[in-house]
């Protein structure tokens, strides 16, 4: 079936878009749209690979669901539409850069800025019913996004991956740790982050791990 995605995971990804689990998917997500309110807006749910082609990732951060607030969601994980003030758990991811690396990260939580450099931003499920938390989980989308990992930790070498509570750590676990390196924390959330997540250093042991892999670093201000 034909997919609005960017070209380069469009190839990577064409056999799944064959596949009954996501024909499926796809006509639940449509139907969905046409008769709620869905997080992100439709044209924006391939935002992380459209801003990030196959061939210019150098690192992976997995979340869980989009955000299911108004001008919260679009399409990257932790990321939200500004003028939207920053979540708890993006400010905190803010607050370890700056401990981590001695920046001040722009106050805007539009991480676009990170896509654009080769970060995928990318949650586990892609839409999201308004008000609703997970409500399309279990849906097709984990399978999605499990191939999209997979095919990531196979094709390539020399990633960045970034594994911030059980949730990603189990979604990441098959990645092959001699080919990648792979960066285990709590999560960010202010439930979490004082349990491990502050003091983490992942965003300088990325950059230097991408430095000695020939690579420019990530600006994560």
């Amino acid at each position: 079936m034909e997919v609005k995605i960017e070209e380069s995971w469009k190839e990577v990804l064409k056999e799944e878009f064959e596949k009954d689990y996501f024909v499926n998917l796809t006509s639940f997500v449509r139907q969905e749209y046409k008769g709620k309110t869905i997080y992100p807006k439709a044209s924006n749910i391939s935002n992380a690979f459209n801003l990030c082609p196959f061939d210019k990732i150098k690192v992976v951060i997995l979340g869980q669901d989009p955000y299911h607030e108004p001008n919260q969601a679009h399409g990257l994980c932790f990321s939200v539409l500004d003028p939207t003030p920053a979540p708890p758990s993006l400010k905190n991811i803010f607050k370890e850069i700056n401990l981590d690396l001695g920046i001040t990260p722009l106050e805007s939580g539009d991480l676009t800025r990170w896509a654009s450099q080769g970060v995928l931003l990318l949650n586990a499920t892609l839409t999201v019913e308004a008000h609703k938390a997970g409500s399309h989980q279990g849906k097709g989308w984990e399978e999605f996004t499990d191939r999209v990992i997979f095919n990531l930790a196979n094709r390539k070498s020399g990633l960045v991956f970034l594994l911030w509570g059980s949730y990603a750590q189990k979604k990441g676990e098959f990645i092959d740790q001699t080919k990648h390196l792979v960066l285990k924390s709590v999560h960010p959330s202010p439930l979490s982050a004082h349990r491990g997540f502050f003091g983490n250093h992942h965003f300088s042991q990325a950059n230097n791990y991408l430095i000695a892999q020939g690579q420019l670093p990530i600006d994560w201000k």
